[in-house]
């Protein structure tokens, strides 16, 4: 049984990352790319979070395209409205989540 560094808790009762997901502040912007496309930005997260795999989880709920960059997540197209409502959904706070 593998035990976490960071909670001493065992891996499959790990607690880190919703701890991680309530203290920290996700900012929401668009950026107008070649061609005139516009990008949703999300920024913010913390270095405990997967944003390889909570990129791929917003790609599936509002049906685009995107990618992760370093810290932050671009997704193809203006999808600030429902984003909000798509990382509450994944455990993220409302109230950390600003447009």
């Amino acid at each position: 049984m593998e035990i976490c560094p960071k909670c001493g808790l065992p891996k499959q009762a790990c607690v880190c990352e919703q701890i991680v997901k309530s203290s920290q502040k996700i900012r929401v912007t668009t950026d107008k790319k070649r061609y005139g496309k516009i990008v949703t930005i999300v920024t913010g997260f913390a270095d405990g979070i997967d944003i390889k795999q909570i990129a791929k989880d917003l790609k599936n709920r509002l049906a685009c395209g995107g990618t992760y960059k370093g810290d932050s997540i671009e997704l193809q197209g203006d999808h600030r409205e429902k984003i909000k409502d798509a990382l509450v959904k994944m455990g993220f706070e409302g109230d950390s989540v600003e447009n």
